[in-house]
């Protein structure tokens, strides 16, 4: 059976971007079927090639690409090309006057000087979408600085809201255990590509994106912004706690620990009732959320007591049974292991152009008529590179083999 159709089919991306922010958002388009073209200096590649240990074995046996990069990078073809050869850049500059959309993340300013600045670009392209993430946006005067998702995390108030309250034990800042800020400027990376490129087809005419990590970061503070805001307070650590709702935390059982996530009054008294704390349910103090907050220490005592006579199956049966939402905290290997995981098909294995195999994490995207395609896993480095400069820039065997010879590929 033929292959259902992708959102994207027909767009072509040409993506000088790596590490993390560039390749997440490429890797959610080529999921949705545009043909991403991964652009990769020759004989050193995307930096997270390396970032290792672990590393996927080579064909050979020996050393392959490290996981960072393969989390990143599916659905991509891979060229090298050294941009920095005036016959290199000429060559990417051949390849984006054929694309709809190009996406880097050097520094503010880093490619002008080769001629692959958007002005430059725009001139022999003009319905060209071109995104260019960086840390802190395209000015400003933090424009020259260089970005990384942990100095955004802290710089953008999220680890001022990570960690345990100021003189708990172990009370400082704290990161997210993922990159979020480089995640998240991701997927803001594409919803403005996807806008940019409905513009450009009803119009012709392309733009400019200036999508900046500490921008991101700031936009996700969501409520926590909200309430810095509407109280002119600024919201501090508070652990596993919610800040607006309660109780929304971890709690200690007989074996371990769950998370309960009480969202509203009549989850609670289903709660109450469960635990057999039926009085708590019309004490004034808990009745309503804004109560429970403001006595967040009495109720989470009164909880934890409770909860820890308890297993944690034994809660999750209780309160599951009640519709009130609580889980176990996983780790990563059991949360591929769950069966709800396992039906949703969240892990996937792909075979690689030297043989070898790689099990990643699927695309969430469910499109009922055009779901995300899984057919290419990520590529190793520079692997089509005679392929595209052949279909799309013209050259022969002389030419590549003097392009090689030259660097410049």
């Amino acid at each position: 059976m033929a292959a259902p159709p992708c959102a994207l089919d027909g767009v072509r991306v040409l993506d000088l971007s790596r590490i993390l922010s560039g390749p997440w958002a490429t890797q959610t388009l080529a999921d949705m079927g545009a043909e991403v073209i991964k652009v990769e200096k020759p004989g050193a590649g995307d930096d997270t090639r390396g970032w290792g240990p672990p590393f996927l074995p080579g064909a050979d046996g020996a050393q392959g690409d490290a996981a960072y990069y393969l989390a990143a990078n599916r659905n991509k073809r891979a060229i090298t090309v050294d941009f920095t050869h005036p016959e290199g850049a000429a060559l990417v500059r051949t390849l984006a006057a054929q694309s709809h959309v190009f996406v880097e993340n050097f520094r503010t300013g880093g490619l002008a000087k080769y001629g692959l600045d958007y002005g430059s670009l725009s001139a022999i392209n003009p319905a060209l979408v071109y995104c260019s993430i960086t840390g802190f946006g395209q000015d400003g005067p933090y424009a020259q600085r260089a970005g990384y998702d942990y100095l955004v995390q802290a710089m953008g108030g999220l680890m001022s809201i990570t960690g345990q309250p100021e003189g708990a034990p172990g009370g400082e800042p704290m990161k997210v255990g993922v990159a979020v800020a480089d995640l998240f400027t991701g997927m803001y990376a594409v919803t403005g590509i996807l806008a940019a490129l409905r513009h450009a087809e009803r119009t012709g005419e392309g733009q400019h994106i200036d999508i900046a990590l500490l921008d991101c970061q700031a936009a996700m503070l969501a409520n926590q912004a909200m309430n810095w805001f509407a109280s002119g307070t600024a919201p501090t650590r508070l652990g596993n706690a919610h800040p607006n709702i309660a109780p929304y935390q971890v709690f200690q059982t007989l074996d371990g620990h769950i998370v309960l996530a009480v969202g509203n009054d009549g989850q609670f008294r289903a709660f109450c009732k469960a635990a057999s704390l039926d009085a708590m349910a019309d004490d004034p103090r808990f009745a309503a959320n804004p109560a429970r907050v403001a006595h967040r220490e009495a109720l989470t005592a009164a909880i934890a007591t409770a909860m820890a006579a308890r297993t944690s199956a034994q809660w999750i049966a209780a309160l599951d049974a009640v519709g009130v939402p609580c889980g176990p905290i996983n780790t990563v290997d059991q949360v591929f292991a769950d069966p709800h995981v396992q039906a949703r098909g969240l892990a996937h294995t792909m075979h690689r152009s030297d043989g070898g195999e790689v099990t990643l994490v699927a695309s969430p995207l469910r499109l009922a008529r055009t779901p995300p395609r899984t057919d290419h896993a990520p590529p190793l480095l520079g692997a089509d590179t005679e392929a595209v400069l052949r279909d799309l820039a013209g050259l022969d065997d002389i030419a590549l083999a003097r392009l090689r010879a030259a660097g410049a590929i």
